[in-house]
C-alpha cells in the first residue's frame, strides 16, 4: 500500500476493511467521501474502543484536504492535534510523554521516549503513513488551541456575544427568538439561576432587553445589560408595567450578582482575547484553513454550558451569512456531548445544536459529535445524521439505544435497516474495530481504524497548552465591559492656557458653516493648550458599477484636508479619510480653547463652490475599486473583501468546482470500470472451473493408475489385457491432468492481465483527478488586479464645511485630540 492508494480527492482515509469472523483486517481501504459529511456523523463507544483515536484521524484527514474545523473539547485530548512531529524522533517526542506511564514501565523518561518514537513509526508504516504525511498534514492547515476564561491558549472574549447578531440571523424571527432565549438561559446559568424561560422574571427580563436592544441595531456588554436591568429601556412586560412584573428592589438583587461577576477577579479573563468571530476563526490571516480548538477541560460545568451555548450560536450566526452549498464547508465537532444534548431536559446548548443539526447540511456545514454514553442522547434529533461510527459498547442498553438511533437515521434518510445483523455486528467488535453505517452507501462496513497521525498522549495539562501556544499566540487585546466606548467624546472641564500662538475664534460670514470635530482624548500632559485649527470637511459618495464584473457598489467618505490659501485637488487626495461625517460634529467649541490663523480666502464663501468643485474632481481622479480575480475559477472579489477573505472564498468554490469536475470523471470512467470489473469476474470465475475440472482430472488419473497397479500386483498374470488397457488408460489421464493445469495457468493469466488493465485505469482516474486539483488551487493561484474607475456622473458630494479641528500643543509641538 502506497500513499496514492489513498490520497485521493474528496475523501478521508479512516482504515482498512476488517473481518469479525478472523478478527483480521485485509488489504480494502476504507476511503470516505468528504460530502457525505455534510449530512453529519456521530461516533460512539466506550472508554478504549479507540473512539479518540478515529474522530482524530478524521480531523486530520479534513485538515490535509483543506477543510476548516471548530473543535469543541470538554476533555482535552484533542489537544493532541497539536502533536505532530514529522521527524518522530525521541527528542521531539520527549516534551510530551506521560511519565507516570514511563514509570510504570520501569523506564526513564528518555527512554520511554525512544520507545513512543519508535512506536509511532512502527505504526505508522503499517499503514502505509510517515513522517512526510505528517508533515502535509502542518503544511495544509493551521492548529490553535483557544482557552476561553484562561490565557494558557489564546484567550477569547465573550463581549461579541452579546453584541448585535448579523442581519441573517435578524432577519429570521426564529432563529433571533432561539438566539435570545440561549443567551438569557446560559448567562443565568453562569449565576446559578435555573431559569424557565416561560415562567422565570430573570429569563423573561433579561430575553426582553436583549430583544428590544437588538432590534435597534444596539450592542450590549455586561456592564450595559446591568444599568437596563435598573432602569428597564420598556415601560411595560406583557400587559404589566415594569414596577409591577418586577420591582425595582428584586431587579437591584439580580443586577447585583451580574455586577459580582463582572468585577469578580477572575472574570476578567472572559472579557480578553480574540472575539467569538468564525470567519476570522476557520482561517488564518492568510486564509489559511484552521482547527480551532476550544479546550474547556478548565472550566466547571456551569462555564462550560455557558460557552457552548454561545460559540454555537456564532457559529449559527455565521452559517446563515454563507451561501448554499453540497460541498464541505466546515466541520464543527464536539467531543463527550453528554449533558449537551439529552434526550429530555433542555440546557442551552440542545437548541443550537438541534438548529444546526436540521439546517447545517444546506450550507455546507458537517457535524461530528462523539460520546461514550449513548444512552443520554436524544436520537429524534441525532437522525439527522447520516454516519454511525460504532465502537464497542459496555452494556446492552447501550445497544439497544444505539440501534433505536440508527433505525431512526435509517427512515429519515430512506436507507435499509436489518436490526438483527446489526446487532449481531455490534457484539462482535473489538479494540478499534468500528461498524460505519452510512445511509450513502449500499451497506453497513466493519473496519480498523487507521494509525493516527498525531501522537496520542493523552489530555495536555494548563502549562502543556501554554507552552505549545505562547510562541504563536499574540498579544491578548483587551476587550473590557468596564472601558469606555472607543468614540466617546471626552470634555474638558479645564483647559490649560492658550499657546502665544493661539488667537480668538475669527468672526465669519452667516453663510459659511463653522462646525467643530469633537475631542476624543485627554491632555498628553498638564501644560498643554487646546488650539482649533482650520480645515475643509468634504463628504462624498463615489459610485462604482461595472456589468463584466457585476460590481454595484457605493463608496461613501469623508476627507478632512488643512486649509490653506491655495487649496488645490492634489492636496484633496492627500487629505486624512476620517470616520466621522457632518451630523457628528459639534456646532460650539470645547471652552477656553485657542483657534489657529485662518486664510483670508476661507472667509469668502465663493472659495467654498471652488473647492467643493476640485473636491468633486479630486474623488473623480484618486479613487478607484481594486478588486481581485481568480482566472481558473472565473470568479471576481467583492467591494472590501480583502485577498484573505476572497481566498477563502475561492477555497469553498474550488471544492464545489472539484467536486463536480469528479463527478463528470466518475461518469466518463464509469462504465469502462464496470467493463473491466465484470471481465475480471468472468475470469476469476474460469479459474475457479478450470481448478475444478483439473483437480477432478487428477482424482480420477490417481484412481486409474491405482486400479492399474493393483490389478498388476494381484492378478495371476503380470500383463494381463486387461490391465495394459487400465494402464493406457492411466496415461491418457495425466495427459489430460497436463492439459488443464496448463488451461489453469493460462485462466490465471488472464485474470492477472485484466487486473492490470484495472489498476491501469485507476491510476489513469487519480492522476486526472489530481491535474484537476493542481489547475484548480486558489492557496497558491496568482490573482489579477482589476481596477474600477468611477465616472463624473457617479460623483456626488454630501457636503463642504469649515471644519474646526482640535490640536494638543505642548513646546511648539502638536498632536490631534480628536483621534
Amino acid at each position: 500500500m502506497t500513499a496514492a492508494d489513498f490520497e485521493k480527492l474528496g475523501v478521508f482515509y479512516l482504515g482498512r476493511a476488517h473481518d469479525l469472523a478472523t478478527k483480521t483486517s485485509g488489504d480494502e481501504l476504507i476511503l470516505y467521501d468528504s460530502k457525505d459529511l455534510t449530512t453529519h456523523a456521530v461516533c460512539v463507544g466506550m472508554t478504549g474502543s479507540g473512539k479518540t483515536g478515529l474522530c482524530l484521524a478524521l480531523l486530520e484527514e479534513a485538515a490535509i484536504d483543506g477543510i476548516p474545523a471548530i473543535i469543541i473539547d470538554p476533555k482535552g485530548d484533542l489537544t493532541n492535534l497539536m502533536l505532530t512531529f514529522p521527524n518522530l524522533s525521541p527528542q521531539d517526542f520527549r516534551p510530551w510523554v506521560n511519565e507516570d506511564d514511563a514509570r510504570k514501565k520501569g523506564l526513564s523518561a528518555d527512554e520511554f521516549a525512544q520507545q513512543q518514537a519508535d512506536f509511532w513509526k512502527s505504526g505508522l508504516e503499517k499503514w502505509g503513513q510517515d513522517g512526510a504525511r505528517i508533515q502535509r498534514l502542518r503544511d495544509a492547515a493551521d492548529f490553535a488551541i483557544y482557552t476561553p476564561g484562561s490565557n494558557a491558549g489564546i484567550p477569547v472574549s465573550i463581549l461579541k456575544s452579546f453584541a448585535a447578531p448579523e442581519s441573517a440571523v435578524m432577519e429570521d424571527n426564529e432563529l433571533l427568538r432561539e438566539r435570545i432565549s440561549t443567551t438569557a438561559t446560559s448567562l443565568l446559568g453562569l449565576l446559578g439561576v435555573d431559569a424557565d424561560p416561560i415562567q422565570s422574571r430573570e429569563h423573561i427580563l433579561i430575553s426582553t432587553i436583549f430583544g428590544n436592544a437588538w432590534q435597534q441595531g444596539q450592542d450590549l456588554d455586561l456592564a450595559g445589560l446591568i444599568q437596563q436591568i435598573q432602569n428597564p429601556p420598556v415601560p411595560r412586560i406583557g400587559v404589566l408595567d415594569v414596577e409591577s412584573f418586577y420591582p425595582s428592589k428584586e431587579r437591584f438583587s439580580l443586577a447585583m450578582r451580574l455586577n459580582n461577576l463582572l468585577a469578580a477577579p477572575g472574570f476578567s479573563s472572559w472579557l480578553e482575547g480574540e472575539p467569538l468571530d468564525i470567519q476570522a476563526i476557520l482561517h488564518s490571516g492568510a486564509g489559511k484553513p484552521r482547527h480551532a480548538i476550544f479546550s474547556i477541560a478548565h472550566l466547571g460545568d456551569a462555564e462550560r454550558m455557558f460557552f457552548v451555548s454561545l460559540l454555537l450560536n456564532q457559529v449559527l450566526g455565521w452559517m446563515r451569512q454563507q451561501p448554499g452549498t453540497t460541498s464541505l464547508r466546515a466541520i464543527v465537532y464536539m467531543d463527550e456531548i453528554f449533558g449537551y444534548f439529552p434526550p429530555t431536559a433542555n440546557p442551552p446548548s440542545k437548541t443550537p445544536l438541534l438548529t444546526l443539526m436540521k439546517q447545517a447540511r444546506a450550507f455546507g456545514v458537517g457535524m461530528v459529535l462523539a460520546t461514550q454514553n449513548p444512552v443520554d442522547l436524544d436520537y429524534k434529533g441525532l437522525s439527522n445524521a447520516g454516519t454511525w461510527f460504532i465502537g464497542r459498547l459496555q452494556t446492552e442498553r447501550d445497544k439497544n439505544r444505539l440501534l433505536d438511533g440508527l433505525e431512526g437515521a435509517a427512515a429519515g434518510q430512506s436507507g435499509r435497516f436489518d436490526r438483527g445483523a446489526l446487532e449481531e455486528t455490534l457484539a462482535g467488535l473489538g479494540n478499534r474495530v468500528f461498524l460505519m453505517n452510512n445511509v450513502h452507501e449500499d451497506a453497513p462496513v466493519v473496519f480498523e481504524s487507521r494509525w493516527a497521525l498525531s501522537y496520542l498522549r493523552g489530555p495536555l495539562t494548563r502549562n502543556q497548552i501554554k507552552t505549545l501556544m505562547d510562541p504563536i499566540k499574540a498579544p491578548a487585546p483587551l476587550a473590557s465591559s468596564r472601558q469606555a466606548p472607543a468614540d466617546a467624546p471626552v470634555r474638558v472641564s479645564a483647559p490649560a492656557a492658550r499657546s502665544s500662538s493661539s488667537a480668538a475664534r475669527p468672526v465669519l460670514p452667516s453663510e459659511i458653516t463653522q462646525l467643530f470635530v469633537p475631542l476624543r482624548s485627554n491632555p498628553p500632559q498638564e501644560k498643554a493648550t487646546l488650539v482649533y485649527r482650520p480645515a475643509l470637511l468634504g463628504c462624498g459618495n463615489v459610485y462604482f458599477t461595472d456589468t463584466k464584473t457585476g460590481v454595484d457598489q457605493q463608496e461613501e467618505l469623508c476627507l478632512l484636508a488643512p486649509l490653506t490659501d491655495n487649496l488645490v485637488a492634489t492636496e484633496w487626495s492627500s487629505a486624512e479619510e476620517v470616520s466621522f461625517d457632518e451630523a457628528e460634529l459639534d456646532r460650539e467649541p470645547a471652552e477656553g480653547a485657542g483657534f489657529a490663523p485662518i486664510p483670508s480666502s476661507a472667509g469668502k464663501s465663493k472659495s467654498y463652490d471652488a473647492w467643493k468643485k476640485q473636491f468633486a474632481d479630486s474623488l473623480y481622479r484618486g479613487r478607484s475599486l481594486q478588486l481581485f480575480r481568480s482566472a481558473s475559477l472565473k470568479q471576481t472579489s467583492k467591494p472590501g473583501e480583502s485577498e484573505r477573505d476572497f481566498r477563502v472564498r475561492l477555497q469553498q468554490a474550488a471544492r464545489e468546482r472539484l467536486d463536480v469536475e469528479k463527478e463528470k470523471l466518475r461518469q466518463r470512467y464509469s462504465a469502462k470500470f464496470t467493463s473491466l470489473q465484470e471481465r475480471l469476474r468472468r475470469a476469476q470465475q474460469a479459474v475457479e472451473r478450470e481448478r475444478e475440472q483439473a483437480t477432478a482430472s487428477k482424482w480420477n488419473t490417481a484412481v486409474s493408475v491405482g486400479a492399474t497397479l493393483l490389478g498388476a500386483f494381484l492378478g495371476r498374470r503380470a500383463r494381463s489385457i486387461g490391465t495394459v488397457g487400465r494402464a493406457t488408460t492411466a496415461a491418457r489421464g495425466a495427459g489430460r491432468v497436463y492439459k488443464e493445469s496448463q488451461d489453469v495457468a493460462r485462466a490465471g493469466e488472464t485474470v492477472e492481465a485484466v487486473q492490470a488493465q484495472l489498476d491501469a485505469l485507476q491510476r489513469q482516474f487519480d492522476d486526472e483527478t489530481n491535474n484537476i486539483a493542481r489547475l484548480i488551487d486558489p492557496t497558491t493561484e496568482s490573482l489579477e488586479t482589476v481596477t474600477l474607475k468611477p465616472k463624473k456622473t457617479n460623483i456626488t458630494v454630501r457636503s463642504l464645511v469649515l471644519a474646526w479641528t482640535p490640536y494638543w500643543e505642548v513646546g511648539g509641538t502638536a498632536q490631534p485630540a480628536y483621534t
